[in-house]
């Protein structure tokens, strides 16, 4: 299955909040407005971007990428992804792979050292995806509940 993928724009976030609300987030999504009011203020980061997967003019998935600067690794910037989801009736046809080639290929073109991404430890279908594609689980990921 081929698909087209292009930078989001205001007028895609209803799409993607239906693919949050089904892919990622149990139906619980943000208002349309809350999330176009977010979606423009994420433009003014330098090099953020999301991204949408279309198939047939339909939009069946999406990432974001952000490309941080950094001063070690002598100034090499990395990659983290975040918000990668496919409608599930949708998944399984290679899209997800597609979007992480391509996510892959943007991170070398900005001359990333690395890509990373963080997955819930219950989504191991996610695991076994990202390993497919050649990720590799690396140290451990801490969180904190700031809420």
């Amino acid at each position: 299955m081929k698909i087209f993928i292009r930078e989001a724009t205001l007028s895609d976030v209803k799409d993607i909040l239906q693919i949050y609300a089904e892919a990622l987030d149990n139906g619980k999504v943000l208002s349309v407005e809350n999330a176009q009011r977010i979606f423009l203020k994420q433009q003014q980061y330098p090099d953020y971007k999301v991204f949408v997967a279309e198939f047939e003019q339909q939009i069946v998935g999406t990432f974001a990428i952000l490309i941080m600067e950094n001063m070690g690794h002598l100034g090499t910037p990395s990659a983290v992804i975040e918000d990668v989801g496919v409608l599930p009736i949708m998944q399984g046809n290679g899209i997800g792979k597609q979007m992480m080639e391509f996510a892959m290929n943007y991170a070398r073109e900005k001359g990333c050292y690395k890509m990373s991404l963080s997955s819930n430890l219950r989504r191991e279908k996610a695991h076994q995806f990202y390993e497919s594609l050649g990720f590799q689980k690396h140290g451990f990921s801490f969180l904190m509940s700031l809420t």
